[in-house]
């Protein structure tokens, strides 16, 4: 089993090579889309991709045969590839020839050099879950679990700290302090109640915890 690091990547103007215009490549697509450019390589194309393609947020490359020559040009600027055809076989061959490059494969049959987590948003707290592979229904499950604990309300809190920190900084010279301030704060109900009611409430309360 391969150890793999989680990391958060910026794919602004990075390059995603789908191969495949199933199913599969359109939830690739439809996930990479927003983050990168994205060309999806196929004999055919599911409603959805060309839904994508008219919108302008992916490129299609209509192709019936392709030979390793040809796989190794679509490649040529690619960050990420995805096989994602029918054919094991030529899922195969795609996956070698990105090895060979040093490109990033992220497989859809296995585990490659790239995996995509399950991920749960809140305003700028991202948290990803991944089975490695074994159980994306487990990783399903354990999303949901956590989103009943981390609730949109951990976005607001998450812009109180920044906001209160950001004040800090000015304020007080010590960052052991100022940490001290900003766990204050975390753990204080008082300021997650108001959060309920306003931000603005919420920040009133949580600055009573600085010059104590």
């Amino acid at each position: 089993m391969k150890e793999l690091l989680p990391l958060m990547l910026d794919l602004s103007g990075k390059e995603v090579v789908i191969f495949g215009g199933g199913g599969v490549g359109e939830r690739k697509a439809s996930l990479f889309c927003d983050h990168s450019r994205v060309t999806v390589v196929s004999r055919e194309f599911t409603a959805g991709l060309n839904q994508l393609s008219r919108d302008g947020k992916i490129n299609l490359i209509d192709v019936n045969e392709i030979t390793d020559d040809e796989i190794s040009q679509y490649l040529e600027n690619a960050f990420i590839v995805i096989p994602a055809t029918n054919d094991i076989i030529l899922n195969e061959r795609i996956a070698k020839l990105a090895e060979k490059k040093g490109t990033l494969v992220n497989r859809v049959d296995g585990i490659g050099d790239v995996l995509v987590p399950s991920v749960i948003r809140r305003g700028d707290i991202v948290i990803g879950i991944s089975t490695l592979g074994k159980s994306p229904a487990l990783s399903k499950y354990i999303r949901q679990r956590i989103e009943e604990v981390i609730t949109p309300k951990f976005e607001l809190m998450s812009d109180l700290q920044n906001e209160i920190r950001e004040l800090l900084k000015s304020q007080v010279k010590d960052q052991k302090e100022r940490s001290g301030i900003l766990w204050s704060i975390i753990n204080d109900n008082e300021v997650w109640d108001a959060l309920d009611e306003s931000y603005e409430k919420a920040y009133k309360v949580a600055s009573k915890h600085i010059g104590k």
